[in-house]
């Protein structure tokens, strides 16, 4: 779940999106005052104003920005979308049905690429289209973690090299995996094989002989980007999953932000 949304399940988007978060009740991106979030919507009807949102065969969603007269400005809701990020907000992506509006999941903005296409009158114009990942893809454990902790310290300087690589500007594909896997390597073999929230070796050992520890991220879109060392803990999947699932959940994030302090001293 993403800020209590389910993937596939159908809302309403009158008393479950704007009833909690306020926020545009018209047009396709809203972006709440008061909450950290960008909700876009995407739908069939878009495409009478000039929007083609699509998901691409390599799992990349284009979504048209906002703008249904002449070139697409990079202000307000185009703006929200492009420096999320930055901002430390998530986006959430829904899409519009006839019985309500369906919650696609957690997004995150790899880039943006501005395209000539026909805006609601017929005629051609610069629109923004951007290219986004679901942020579980992103952050999905891989199984190429190193085998061994001997270079840490290397490890660490890319895991930090990642976290700022591109604060405020608009990155790649390759970079938002890349920086993701950097930073995961070096979390990991920070922890030593010993769980960074209950202090407990890993339950088991993966089929390249690392233990077996999940990245959990604490503040997953802060500071530029979906990962940084700071903010992302090594967790047995125990923790993890009481973190994410616990009565305590949030309590114990908490918590592990604060001893996160003690691990990764800025």
């Amino acid at each position: 779940m993403s800020w209590g949304f389910e993937r596939g399940r159908i809302y309403n988007r009158r008393a479950d999106i704007h009833g909690r978060f306020n926020g545009q009740q018209r047009g396709g991106i809203v972006t709440p005052a008061a909450h950290p979030v960008v909700i876009i919507f995407t739908g069939e009807e878009g495409e009478i104003h000039g929007y083609s949102d699509r998901w691409r065969d390599d799992g990349v969603f284009e979504y048209f920005g906002e703008g249904q007269i002449g070139d697409m400005i990079m202000q307000k809701g185009n703006r929200a979308i492009a420096e999320h990020a930055v901002q430390g907000k998530s986006i959430l992506l829904f899409k519009i049905l006839p019985k309500g509006v369906e919650f696609e999941g957690e997004m995150i903005c790899e880039g943006y690429q501005t395209r000539r296409a026909p805006d609601r009158a017929g005629n051609m114009r610069d629109a923004f289209v951007f290219e986004l990942r679901p942020i579980d893809n992103v952050t999905t454990v891989v199984d190429s973690i190193p085998t061994t902790t001997d270079n840490l310290e290397e490890l660490r300087k890319r895991a930090f090299a990642a976290a700022i690589a591109t604060p405020g500007k608009y990155s790649s594909t390759a970079s938002v995996f890349e920086r993701s896997r950097d930073v995961r390597d070096y979390v990991v073999a920070r922890a030593k094989g010993d769980c960074e929230g209950c202090q407990q070796p890993a339950p088991f050992l993966r089929g390249n002989g690392v233990p077996y520890l999940e990245p959990h991220h604490i503040r997953r879109l802060s500071d530029g980007g979906p990962d940084d060392p700071r903010f992302v803990i090594a967790l047995c999947p125990n923790c993890h999953r009481r973190v994410h699932s616990g009565a305590d959940g949030a309590g114990y994030n908490a918590k592990l932000l604060s001893t996160m302090n003690a691990i990764e001293v800025s």
